[in-house]
């Protein structure tokens, strides 16, 4: 296991999210003990040492099952991981009693990391209102040793990021993003490391296969990936890419099978970061995947300028290209919701005004129309 350095501390570089524990019949909420229990006992032995939950997790019940599978171990043998859950607006005002419930569901006295939950348009202001008391309370908990290190999550865009990190930065400790050889240009996630960087903080990665995309590839992709490393499976190069990039600490990675967690031990055995040719390629895979499903915007924004009812089109195309990529997914209208409907895809009338100055000629209106259709709005 290669591990990485962290202040006193050595991580795992591959950590266990315990997001996509095994169910029972298919449904979320029913994990399935025994077996999930089977794999975190091999990652232990195996030297993962680094576990993630959250409150929402398996409708509440990741924490306790993780909790009750770590309890055989030494407690300074593992570190823990849980957040806040400010994805869910009325959880505001509930900080305290979530985090006292948090340390009895997991069955600990403190955890090692914890995290803002989720930071992105739809919270970020909530996050910043002094009324909730979420900031102190949690710096709070660190200097009674109840939280070791504290970071956040985000899903929102780099400049939200910045926001953020404008009030908490100089207490924020890592940060955890969605990142992969797909979203380094589709959701700015080379912005977000940059970002990160300019803060000095340490970079936890979610999503390192995009929800299991970037476990296979096209044929013919895999082929030229096949030539340049013959023993190199396909998931495998999305972790070498993030071995590629200064500052990533710890990758998450979802297991719910032991057949999974044994490919990704087998990889995370050794650090092995690409070369130039091999991320140009992979680049170039990712750029070939996104051309054949989302509009070709470049927020030029002539079209804004054209809008009657203006409407933030470049930033609604972003949204409507990712929802489309992803089918479905909560990112979008987590956005969304940020926004007043006034200024949300359901607003276009469908002048066509923007299509007529629009250097790639999308046809935004049917886009808009069909973003609206996709999200169940009339």
């Amino acid at each position: 296991m290669v591990y990485q350095p962290f202040q006193d501390a050595k991580l795992s570089a591959l950590g266990m999210g315990a997001m996509r524990l095994p169910v029972i019949g298919g449904d979320d909420a029913k994990i399935d003990e025994e077996a999930a229990k089977n794999i975190i006992a091999y990652a232990m032995e195996k030297g993962i040492n680094y576990y993630d939950t959250a409150w929402g997790y398996h409708g509440g019940h990741s924490e306790e099952i993780l909790g009750s599978a770590l309890r055989p171990y030494p407690r300074e043998s593992y570190y823990l991981a849980d957040k806040f859950p400010g994805y869910d607006l009325s959880n505001m005002d509930k900080v305290k009693p979530i985090f006292e419930e948090q340390l009895l569901r997991c069955g600990v006295d403190y955890f090692d990391f914890y995290l803002f939950h989720n930071v992105c348009e739809m919270n970020i202001d909530a996050y910043l209102n002094e009324e909730y008391g979420i900031f102190p309370y949690l710096v709070g908990q660190k200097k009674a040793g109840r939280i070791r290190h504290l970071g956040f999550s985000a899903h929102g865009s780099t400049e939200v990021m910045e926001r953020f990190l404008k009030a908490y930065g100089d207490q924020m400790e890592f940060c955890q993003i969605q990142l992969n050889y797909l979203d380094w240009t589709f959701q700015d996630a080379k912005g977000k490391v940059e970002l990160l960087r300019k803060y000095q903080i340490p970079v936890w990665v979610m999503e390192p296969l995009r929800g299991g995309k970037l476990a296979a590839l096209p044929e013919s992709a895999a082929a030229e990936l096949k030539k340049l490393r013959p023993d190199e499976d396909i998931p495998a190069w999305a972790f070498r890419f993030l071995q590629s990039i200064p500052g990533v600490t710890v990758v998450l990675s979802g297991m719910s099978s032991l057949e999974q967690l044994k490919d990704n031990l087998h990889t995370f055995e050794t650090h092995k970061p690409l070369n130039r040719q091999e991320w140009d390629r992979l680049m170039g895979i990712a750029d070939d995947m996104l051309k054949k499903r989302i509009l070709p915007c470049t927020a030029c924004r002539y079209c804004v300028s054209h809008c009657p009812q203006e409407l933030p089109i470049p930033s609604l195309l972003a949204l409507y290209n990712e929802h489309c990529f992803t089918e479905g997914g909560f990112i979008a209208p987590m956005a969304l919701s940020a926004l007043p409907p006034e200024k949300q895809p359901g607003a276009c009338i469908g002048c066509k005004r923007c299509e007529a100055v629009c250097p790639q000629q999308i046809k935004i209106s049917q886009a808009m129309a069909d973003f609206s259709e996709r999200l169940g709005v009339s």
